[in-house]
């Protein structure tokens, strides 16, 4: 019974992805496919890996088909339609495939997010490259993450960044995408397990910092460790409620922080004691 009971979550996920692929043919509204991370059933590590039969290198590029044609679909609420060549080349060098469990990897390449367990998700391909976006790295930064999940954003921003910064509040994800970002060689992550609502004050300020959960408001040691020019985006709302993604950044002359409301998204909620 709990092997036939797998195999039917793996359906539901399939019909899932199947049905957001058919979504997105048709042309829908981007506030209907755009999702940052979303609560799906769990599928294990324990499923049976079956070979990926694809060729990688041409699903890759079509997830950046996907995240430009998104981006487009965006240019009303974002003020441009396009994400930045840099930020792309980096999505497109990380092998998505190793930071999602054994029975999706096939999907690894596909536009919504996917569950890696605890509850959580990898963001959709278009949210990981918008918020790298957003933030705009810069190859001498520090850049903070808070929520590491499978280690997927850290290891995009690294490609960007001199360090990344990032904090998983779940031991066993946090251990987990430790032990993948050091096996994939991403030497300049350095991941801790803790609160990320707290930041990271030891590291700080930062010039970058991106929150992969949503927050009901945007948490004060995390504005407190935003450098002067800094960029801080983060989803903000109530669970099972709308969300948005906002941008905050400081003023270099007056350190005032000033936000934006970008677009609607769905997170999970950011687990924290400081909330």
């Amino acid at each position: 019974m709990a092997q036939q009971d797998k195999i039917t979550t793996i359906d539901l996920i399939r019909a899932i992805l199947a049905r957001n692929r058919a979504a997105f043919a048709l042309g829908v509204s981007l506030a209907a496919v755009v999702l940052g991370t979303s609560l799906v059933p769990l599928v294990g590590d324990r499923m049976p890996v079956t070979a990926v039969q694809t060729d990688l290198v041409a699903e890759r590029a079509g997830m950046v088909t996907i995240i430009e044609a998104h981006a487009k679909q965006a240019s009303t609420t974002l003020g441009r339609n396009y994400i930045a060549p840099e930020v792309l080349k980096a999505v497109s060098a990380v092998p998505r495939h190793e930071f999602v469990p054994g029975g999706l990897r096939g999907d690894a390449y596909a536009d919504p997010p996917l569950p890696i367990g605890y509850g959580q998700t990898i963001s959709q391909p278009f949210i990981v490259a918008l918020m790298t976006d957003l933030v705009r790295v810069g190859s001498d930064h520090a850049v903070l993450e808070v929520g590491t999940g499978s280690g997927y954003q850290a290891a995009v921003l690294a490609h960007l960044a001199r360090r990344v910064y990032t904090i998983e509040i779940v031991p066993g994800l946090a251990d987990s995408a430790a032990t993948r970002l050091q096996r994939l060689g991403y030497s300049n992550v350095v991941t801790r397990t803790g609160d990320g609502y707290y930041g990271w004050e030891e590291a700080a300020p930062f010039d970058s910092i991106i929150v992969t959960a949503a927050a009901s408001q945007i948490p004060p040691p995390l504005i407190r460790q935003l450098k002067p020019e800094g960029r801080m985006v983060i989803p903000v709302g109530a669970p099972f409620a709308v969300q948005y993604l906002v941008l905050a950044e400081r003023d270099a002359d007056n350190g005032r922080v000033t936000t934006r409301q970008l677009l609607p998204v769905r997170f999970v909620p950011l687990a924290s004691g400081g909330q």
